[in-house]
């Protein structure tokens, strides 16, 4: 098997062959809207629940499902393929244990706005309410966390149905819908028509802005001595990195770019600041604390970015553009509201904007912060530091690959040290911060792009709770470059551990882990190990001349810390900046 989604399913005369109208079954239906919607590939695991979809894919070559090995992978790979694509993400799981193992993974979407429709299978809809064997409410469990829910209770209502998931789940801000199908339902057989129009009452996003407030934020960048713009994820997940760049280069105006906005903004642009908040540089940090004007363009001001919300950005005039109405004025006050889709916003902003003339000593300012502080570590020769790998990883790629990352320390060094210039090409959980995200979400990446290089950087531990997706990359020759930055601990909590908890170390000791070379091998992927500079370029560089899954182990320094870092508390300005400072 490959991982090359078949080229021809997109064809109009299998479309005209999955709409022809005639009596199947529940499971059929599904099947056929599902590919009606440009579905390329599903992720799933299969169950008493949905054995009729399951017996309905048989011999049905024209779908392309792809068998993870937990139903966690499922999601997570799915989402992958949503933030790699653009493209709705979709797995299939089955009632009780199989739904709820969904359950982390639709909240990991849910905080990033990433568009997934999760089918699942339940009881009968006799059964429903009756505590029967496997039967979860999981439109109850995920109400807080899914932008939408069904329970389909007659199959006649699933090419609707399954076409206003795709609709709600796409549009607006984007975000997690569940379809919840009974097994009777799956099994029921009525006449398929397909479904073409959405009438959704109530549900009509703002995409178009308000012209009048366009006209304040022009005024305010003409009287701005120090404005900054604050870029975030919705820039990516709108298309609008184009208008993005088109907008700082008509305005001049410094960008920082937050966890989910890096790629939004190449990274080697003379006005990129790199990333704000707890982790981020020093010239985005105190750009923003000292900025007389802050537009933030698709971020939602999130705490790690924002530190103690009493002290940020003091004086500074907010504009806040963003889709959702509801995150404008949430946590920070905002004096220009904008609502509507970014593309849009910055399509209709910049013939309106002109250069940010009283800002030139602001620049210099700045340009002067990004050289006296860049981010720096002390480099070793006896020892391998996990910055270095990193920049290895970069400087073999030049930027180019898609990364996806897991959670923790060598989350914040790969936003640190990778230079992201293209949109969609950092994939990481940001809100939830859901260790077991990286790897698979790496699986659903690569069977986006096929033919692109992608590389899957995991700590020792969150590598440990998703290790079991290793078969499918064998099996199906998903050709993932997985690194594992090793240095036998929680390296994150470690780091709270030492500078918060006064060294009082807790439960953090990840020693007796497993070989992760012999853990590959087992799976049948080729491994790799390093434990110094020499040995780290050559096992990369076998790698990256694999043509199939490779997992890379670097054995690094236990005791690196993340820096800069600001403390629990305290506003983005008072950093700790580490050993170099």
């Amino acid at each position: 098997m490959s991982a090359q989604i078949p080229a021809e399913r997109s064809t109009e005369q299998l479309r005209e062959k999955w709409m022809k109208p005639e009596v199947i079954s529940g499971s059929e239906i599904l099947l056929r809207s599902l590919l009606l919607e440009g579905v390329e590939c599903v992720f799933g695991y299969p169950g008493g629940a949905v054995l009729y979809i399951y017996d309905a894919m048989y011999g049905f070559d024209d779908f392309h499902h792809l068998l993870t090995r937990h139903e966690q992978g499922a999601i997570h790979a799915a989402d992958g393929y949503a933030r790699a694509s653009g493209k709705v993400g979709v797995c299939i799981a089955t009632s009780g244990p199989g739904a709820t193992n969904t359950v982390t993974g639709i909240a990991t979407a849910y905080m990033d706005s990433v568009p997934l429709v999760v089918i699942t299978g339940n009881v009968a809809t006799s059964l429903i309410g009756t505590d029967a064997f496997q039967e979860a409410d999981i439109t109850g469990i995920t109400m807080p966390i899914t932008k939408h829910s069904y329970l389909v209770r007659n199959a006649e209502d699933l090419p609707r149905v399954i076409h206003e998931a795709f609709h709600i789940a796409n549009t607006g801000r984007k975000g997690p819908v569940l379809i919840d199908i009974p097994k009777d339902v799956s099994a029921q057989k009525v006449r398929f028509e397909p479904v073409h129009s959405v009438d959704l009452r109530g549900y009509n996003p703002t995409v178009v802005p308000n012209r009048l407030q366009l006209e304040k934020l022009v005024a305010a960048v003409s009287e701005a001595e120090r404005p900054v713009i604050l870029a975030g994820g919705g820039v990516v997940y709108s298309g609008g990195h184009e208008g993005l760049l088109e907008f700082v280069n008509r305005s001049g105006i410094p960008i920082t770019t937050t966890l989910l906005g890096l790629g939004s903004f190449p990274s080697g642009h003379d006005l990129w600041m790199g990333m704000p908040g707890m982790h981020g540089t020093y010239a985005a940090n105190q750009a923003i604390q000292q900025s007389d004007l802050l537009i933030s363009i698709g971020a939602r001001f999130d705490d790690r970015v924002t530190g103690r919300l009493d002290g940020f950005a003091p004086h500074a005039k907010i504009v806040h553009i963003d889709i959702d109405p509801a995150e404008i004025g949430k946590n920070v006050k905002t004096d220009i509201p904008i609502v509507g889709d970014v593309k849009t916003v910055l399509e209709m902003l910049n013939p309106m904007v002109g250069y940010s003339s009283k800002a030139d000593a602001w620049r210099a300012q700045i340009s002067s912060w990004k050289q006296e502080k860049p981010f720096k570590y002390k480099d070793s020769e006896d020892m391998l530091k996990p910055q270095w790998v990193i920049e290895l990883l970069n400087d073999t790629t030049q930027g180019e690959a898609i990364v996806t990352t897991d959670v923790g320390q060598h989350q914040m060094w790969t936003a640190q040290y990778y230079k992201f210039n293209q949109p969609r090409s950092f994939i990481t959980s940001g809100g939830l911060g859901t260790m077991g995200f990286g790897f698979p979400a790496a699986v659903g990446a690569q069977m986006a792009h096929p033919d692109r290089l992608v590389i899957s950087i995991n700590g020792d531990g969150g590598m440990q709770m998703c290790a079991q997706e290793l078969a499918i990359c064998a099996i199906n020759k998903i050709p993932v470059k997985i690194v594992v930055i090793n240095n036998q601990v929680l390296g994150m909590v470690r780091q709270w551990q030492e500078l918060i908890y006064d060294n009082r170390y807790s439960h953090i000791d990840l020693a007796g882990s497993p070989d992760f070379v012999k853990l590959a091998e087992a799976y049948g992927v080729k491994g790799l190990r390093a434990t110094s500079k020499e040995e780290a370029e050559s096992a990369w560089q076998e790698a990256l001349d694999t043509d199939g899954p490779v997992l890379v182990e670097f054995v690094v320094h236990k005791g690196e810390n993340v820096y800069p870092m600001v403390p629990q508390g305290s506003t983005i300005d008072q950093m700790l900046m580490g050993d170099c400072e």
